[in-house]
């Protein structure tokens, strides 16, 4: 089943009410006799913050307009400056394939690949000549789950074994042990479904995760601690349905959702609530989660679901179901919280994409992005060229379903696509030396029909 759309709105009034139940950023705690053992948890508890004042009223900046604002848009002719040919499929299930990713922790491991489609998460890895070879498969114990979103990380104890990290529609976020191929943790908190996990580049023990519920969370994997809560008067007022961590500042990252704007948190002031999280002892149901309700800046610059949304570099590469990809700059103010400008940049028209989840990824280094639509194309775009280059529009004459995710292997060769039919199809990069060969070969074989 497709993440489920229709669902109530609820009023702001609402929504501030169910929130101000917790702990609330800049709240202040109600005096109180604490116990001895209440007195140890809070010798426990890191010291409140010093949180600098918000604003009454987050403001959706919207991008400049006039002379000189203009985006650069990309055309759809294609470069070949990169050649890719059909070289595969694999049938998963009759399940639609909601997440599909190669796993960039571990070098070791960078032709390996995970998916997940109904209520499995299947472990292959990419064979020279094109095929697939099944390594693993986890199902998940209720019969009703079906997971839409994966995440790679790797354990900070036995030698840094990789682990999966998945959720989906029960709203349970599982963690995968690949070494011992068990379970190792199961962790509960959100309100309504999962639909993408991500995890931070330099602390693989830290992942964020958006769901229905209208709230981000930041958990900690091997303590099982829910750290931080984004959500409130601030946030998202629908889905969140797609999250990333800034490549460089540790305490940033962007979330995106239903309400059609993307919104930049920072978790900075609360950085030693993270640091905490390492090393906390007692059950993680007493960890203070903090409550975060206003953002560092929100944006307007869809005017439609925003489904996916990745940093390049300090710029946001954003996805709506308006048939593109925008590249924009956001220009927060750093002395008025919630305050600032955006500036797009760039333009990657993706046609028949306007289906909602239906995601992009790029490579390793960000040079290639690669996204789906509905015909069960491929689009393949330089992400750092300017203007935008399409490399090439990938197509199998078998391939008739919508592609709602894509993956690149690390440097771009291999590009995978997840299909709603099941199937996972692929795409290797054909040699400059053996394109060539293929050329003439068919020329010949041209001649040899004439």
């Amino acid at each position: 089943m497709v993440p489920s759309k229709a669902r109530r709105k609820r009023s702001p009034r609402e929504i501030t009410t169910i929130v101000a139940t917790g702990p609330i950023a800049n709240s202040q705690p109600a005096s109180s006799t604490l116990t001895k053992e209440e007195e140890q948890q809070e010798e426990q508890c890191p010291k409140e913050p010093k949180i600098p004042p918000l604003p009454p009223i987050t403001v959706n900046l919207v991008p400049q307009q006039g002379l000189g604002c203009e985006a650069v848009e990309g055309l759809l002719v294609p470069s070949r400056n990169r050649e890719y040919k059909p070289s595969g499929k694999y049938i998963v299930g009759n399940h639609s394939i909601y997440a599909i990713g190669f796993n960039f922790m571990d070098v070791g491991y960078y032709d390996v690949f995970a998916v997940a489609s109904g209520n499995s998460v299947t472990v292959y890895r990419c064979l020279e000549n094109g095929s697939f070879g099944l390594l693993q498969a986890y199902v998940d114990e209720d019969k009703d789950e079906s997971f839409y979103t994966l995440s790679w990380t790797k354990d900070k104890v036995g030698g840094g074994s990789p682990l999966l990290v998945a959720a989906g529609n029960n709203r349970i976020i599982r963690v995968i042990n690949c070494a011992t191929e068990k379970l190792a943790k199961s962790l509960v908190g959100h309100g309504g479904s999962i639909h993408e996990i991500k995890t931070h580049a330099s602390k693989p023990s830290l992942i964020i995760s958006a769901s229905k519920d209208e709230s981000v969370r930041l958990w900690n994997v091997h303590t099982g601690i829910c750290v931080l809560i984004f959500a409130g008067v601030g946030g998202h007022r629908h889905d969140v349905l797609s999250v990333d961590f800034h490549p460089t500042e540790i305490g940033l990252f962007a979330s995106c959702g239903m309400d059609n704007t993307v919104k930049i948190w920072s978790m900075k002031e609360f950085w030693v609530y993270v640091e905490k999280s390492y090393s906390w002892t007692d059950h993680p149901s007493k960890f203070p989660t903090r409550h975060i309700q206003f953002p560092v800046l929100s944006a307007a610059v869809h005017s439609d679901f925003v489904d996916c949304t990745r940093w390049l570099g300090d710029f946001i590469l954003s996805k709506s179901v308006e048939n593109e990809i925008l590249l924009w700059e956001p220009k927060p103010d750093k002395n008025r919280p919630g305050e600032g400008s955006i500036d797009i940049l760039q333009k990657y028209p993706v046609p028949q994409c306007t289906l909602w989840f239906m995601k992009f990824s790029c490579d390793f280094h960000f040079n290639q992005l690669a996204v789906g639509n509905s015909k069960g194309e491929i689009y393949v775009w330089e992400v750092q060229s300017c203007p935008p280059v399409l490399i090439d529009r990938l197509s199998n004459q078998e391939c008739k379903s919508p592609i709602r995710q894509t993956a690149l292997s690390v440097d771009g060769s291999t590009i995978l696509g997840a299909g709603d039919d099941g199937t996972i199809w692929r795409w290797d990069e054909v040699s400059p030396s053996s394109s060539k060969t293929e050329a003439i070969q068919a020329a010949v074989a041209a001649d040899a029909n004439a």
